[in-house]
């Protein structure tokens, strides 16, 4: 049992589980029914999503590695809200009973909330399921 970090629209791993879909916002040009038929989620979780705030001054200009570490603390700041911190505790926990996956749209991890939140994860004691090569 553990949780994966994904991209989501990309094809599901075998055994990867419950999909769940930390974005702000759902796909353009995607019908609600088609969401899961097209790998993108199953459960749609924006509490764990950056705030609209922070992603339009995330992506206002280029990504430096300054930049990339303010939007990670400050996604950080967000997600120690009660309600975010609440989830993510409860996810680490389902982790050790459950399989299932987190994502976002982003292609690269590294510079993607996900990545934060995978870490976010960990620091609760999540089970993180190992990667595929």
């Amino acid at each position: 049992m553990a949780v994966s970090i994904v991209r989501l629209g990309t094809p599901r791993s075998p055994g990867e589980g419950l999909r769940l879909g930390t974005v702000r916002r759902p796909p353009r040009g995607v019908k609600k029914a088609d969401f899961a038929e097209r790998d993108y989620y199953d459960v749609w979780l924006p509490m764990l999503s950056p705030s609209q705030t922070l992603v339009s001054s995330a992506m206002s200009q280029a990504w430096t590695d300054a930049r990339w570490r303010k939007f990670a603390r400050q996604y950080r700041a967000e997600m120690n809200r009660p309600e975010p911190k609440q989830l993510i505790e409860l996810l680490a926990r389902l982790s050790h009973e459950l399989d299932f996956a987190v994502g976002c749209y982003c292609e690269d991890e590294q510079r993607c909330h996900r990545s934060v939140l995978k870490t976010l994860l960990e620091e609760q004691r999540a089970k993180i399921a190992a990667r595929e090569k």
